[in-house]
């Protein structure tokens, strides 16, 4: 119970934390980037310290109850700290302190478990982050506001060290005997690299998947909130399997290697429900009317993607602790290694897919790599039966590339099929952006799966009347700025007024000037290579 409420309180910080850094530094890759690398670098960090720092002579439900009330001060430093910090440096490192008390959590909790239990500690822990992440998302942020879901995680971090006060003194210290390494079990250090490849791939495919999904869904906290709380699901099954299966194998490393072989295949399988087969599906968003039902298919949907991958990457870190091993006598220092090693490599995957690879590559060569790194993980360990990984490499043939259809109308793509002509379709680094024409020869210019410009006469009026009122309005306009490029046209009006010296043009995502350039020059006047801009 104690496990299960830290995860809790810990998903309701991160998505307030979420809203804040998205006011401090912007809605774009990066905040998400700066969330995940702050918040789990501190875990990672928090898990590590804590058997170096913390002696096994303290009790560790007391310690835990510190560890608690810790994380519910800290959290109340960064909901009135972070907002008034000027970069996402800054904000970053006003969440070290809490993540890193919650990375302590569970090393802290398996010290009063044995080694049997370590699994169900996890597990528990990811089903409290399933509730915490619904909790937040669907009604402490949607009724209230950020302040009021930082209170319910207080009131939650003050009643687990009350709870853990309470129990410490009927609780004796377990105490497990050393255990020698079975003739199935790895060396710690390869199942730390494997068990640290497997997070590299669970959250780097998140990323890809948010990405995705968040075409189809909508990009809204609910999107997000259902895409999480699928993914901590999937986790929380797969660990539940995975503890019930480290007293079944005899071999836990073969069962881990044999997980990554099998999370290759579910990532193709999520890979090709995403880029293939679910923008296709025969539904019409706009037909129902109530939310929840709008929340139902995106929920069944999300289930049917992601479910599989997230089970096996789930059941990989219970097998981990089980293949590894223990040579001490503090099962804290086990969990915490394994911990650590596979927050690590999550935190390596998501910046490495939302600030790097998705950019260059574009999600479908993202997740091709994502699938060669889980046959590396499997073959690492599964040596002697290397063909299997050739034959696997086929899966790399299953993912199928973004469709324009989906870049373009985003959650509306199947309604809209062969009514337009996809000309341009693009990744880019903070959003996806899409030129379509129609058979009356309309353009219309798409950023993030929603129609943004057209040069329809009644959206030409509107945008060119934007800048000429900014002209107009001022008595000397000579230096304008127009925050957002989308197909230039607004800008486009403002530079034909003689007096403006100066046009400056603010915009994230660089894929729009460029894609505005060569679809849109007409109608917006050839703007962007006007000297004067």
């Amino acid at each position: 119970m104690l496990a299960f409420g830290s995860g809790a309180a810990a998903l309701i910080y991160e998505l307030v934390w979420f809203q804040i850094l998205e006011l401090v530094i912007g809605s774009t890759a990066v905040s998400v980037g700066v969330l995940l690398a702050s918040f789990m670098g501190g875990m990672c960090a928090g898990s590590i310290l804590f058997p170096r720092v913390v002696p096994p002579s303290i009790h560790p439900l007391r310690f835990y109850a510190l560890i608690e009330v810790g994380i519910g001060a800290f959290a109340c430093l960064v909901l009135w700290i972070a907002p008034m910090v000027g970069s996402g440096a800054a904000a970053a490192a006003c969440l070290l302190l809490p993540t890193l008390l919650m990375g302590a959590t569970l090393p802290a909790l398996a010290r009063q478990s044995d080694e049997d239990s370590l699994g169900w500690l996890y597990a528990a822990n990811i089903a409290g982050a399933v509730l915490g992440c619904l909790l937040a998302g669907f009604y402490l942020l949607r009724v209230y506001d950020v302040t009021a879901a930082t209170y319910v995680g207080l009131g939650i971090n003050v009643a687990l060290a009350s709870g853990a006060l309470l129990t410490a003194p009927l609780r004796s210290r377990l105490r497990s005997e050393p255990r020698a390494l079975a003739s199935g079990q790895a060396a710690p250090a390869a199942v730390y690299f494997v068990i640290a490849l497997s997070g590299f791939c669970a959250l780097a495919a998140e990323a890809v998947w948010t990405r995705l999904l968040g075409l189809l869904f909508g990009a809204s906290v609910y999107a997000f909130s259902i895409i999480l709380a699928v993914f901590l699901t999937g986790l929380g099954i797969g660990s539940g399997i995975g503890t019930v299966l480290c007293r079944i194998v005899e071999s836990p490393r073969t069962a881990l290697g044999w997980c990554q072989w099998l999370a290759a295949g579910a990532i193709a399988w999520t890979a090709y429900n995403l880029a293939g087969s679910l923008p296709y599906w025969p539904i019409n968003p706009a037909i129902p009317t109530d939310i929840r039902s709008h929340f139902a298919l995106d929920l069944a949907r999300g289930f049917w993607a992601m479910l599989p991958a997230t089970i096996l990457w789930g059941a990989s870190f219970p097998l981990a602790l089980a293949a590894a091993g223990s040579k001490e006598k503090d099962s804290g220092r086990l969990m915490a290694g394994i911990y650590a090693a596979n927050t690590f490599g999550a935190i390596m995957g998501a910046l490495a897919v939302s600030l790097l690879l998705v950019g260059w590559v574009g999600s479908e060569r993202a997740q091709q790599l994502l699938i060669v790194l889980s046959i590396l993980a499997g073959l690492f360990l599964l040596r002697s039966v290397r063909w299997l990984a050739v034959a696997a490499g086929a899966l790399l043939f299953c993912v199928p590339p973004v469709p324009g259809l989906l870049i373009a109308y985003g959650r509306y793509a199947a309604t809209w099929m062969g009514k337009s002509e996809i000309l341009y379709a693009r990744e880019g680094f903070d959003s996806s952006v899409a030129v379509a024409r129609f058979p009356n020869g309309a353009l219309t210019f798409h950023v993030a799966g929603k129609i943004q410009a057209s040069n329809v006469p009644r959206d030409m009026r509107l945008q060119r009347m934007l800048g000429h009122l900014t002209t107009l309005a001022a008595p000397n306009p000579r230096s304008v700025l127009v925050i957002g490029c989308g197909a230039g046209i607004t800008a486009g009006a403002v530079s034909l007024d003689p007096k403006v010296e100066r046009e400056t043009i603010v915009e994230i995502e660089r894929l729009v000037p460029q894609a505005a350039a060569a679809y849109f020059s007409e109608p917006n006047f050839n703007v962007l290579h006007n000297p004067r801009v």
